[in-house]
């Protein structure tokens, strides 16, 4: 899959140490808030958080603490004021990023995240700079066990998706993000369970690098992803 591989990213994220257990929950309470913020506390009719509510059960976060991301972002509790804001960089070999972070300090995330890329051989760039190069959608990742092609093509596109791609890792599944709510919906009444569902930065082009240069760039992935206020990175590299 050209990029970095989502498919490979989601099975780490899958397999959380102890030891990280405390920043993955800190992350799903901020974007459970953020998400009862934008489209309320109920599940049912809020897709975005009828997703998070999946990945907080699947990481095993406690109940209160989900409850009470839910109620911080109804206004029920109050709570630290989030915003959700993207940054965009370059990273060793011309790589495109596109950085999605949530936090209650703006000045405090953007040195944050200038001083990785510096760190890791690469900068920060002006808004705009390399978001053309990615596709805003709905994006939802299915393993080919739960479903056949086929079955999948006629439910995502009766529902509203624009594409369904698959590979040997599995199925993807593309929507415009109008439309994401809807295929979450169709998915879930079909009894489809997404190993991934998120309004994603997917590269339309790609920049081919070499292995030592892709091991530096899954070393500036991974420092980014474990920045507390880092919610999503997604980069335009292809190792072939």
């Amino acid at each position: 899959m050209a990029g970095h591989n989502k498919w490979s990213k989601v099975k780490r994220l899958k397999a959380v140490t102890d030891a990280r257990k405390g920043k993955v929950f800190s992350r799903l309470s901020r974007d459970i808030t953020m998400a009862a913020k934008a489209g309320g506390g109920d599940p049912a009719g809020n897709a975005r958080l009828r997703t998070l509510l999946l990945k907080a059960r699947e990481a095993n976060m406690p109940a209160d603490n989900v409850d009470r991301a839910v109620k911080k972002g109804t206004g029920e509790l109050p709570g630290v004021v989030f915003e959700e804001l993207h940054y965009e960089g370059y990273g060793p070999g011309g790589a495109a990023f596109i950085v999605q972070a949530t936090t209650d300090n703006k000045v405090r995330t953007a040195q944050n995240v200038r001083s990785i890329f510096s760190a890791h051989g690469g900068n920060l760039a002006q808004s705009g700079a390399v978001a053309f190069q990615f596709l805003h959608a709905g994006q939802f990742l299915i393993a080919k066990e739960q479903v056949a092609e086929d079955r999948l093509m006629e439910i995502a596109l009766e529902a509203g998706a624009d594409d369904v791609i698959t590979t040997e890792q599995g199925h993807e599944v593309r929507c415009g993000i109008h439309a994401f709510d809807k295929v979450a919906l169709a998915l879930e009444q079909a009894g489809i369970r997404p190993e991934s569902a998120e309004i994603a930065y997917i590269p339309t082009t790609t920049v081919p690098v070499d292995a030592a240069t892709a091991g530096s760039l899954e070393k500036l992935h991974d420092a980014l992803d474990a920045d507390d206020d880092v919610s999503a990175v997604y980069s335009n590299e292809d190792a072939g």
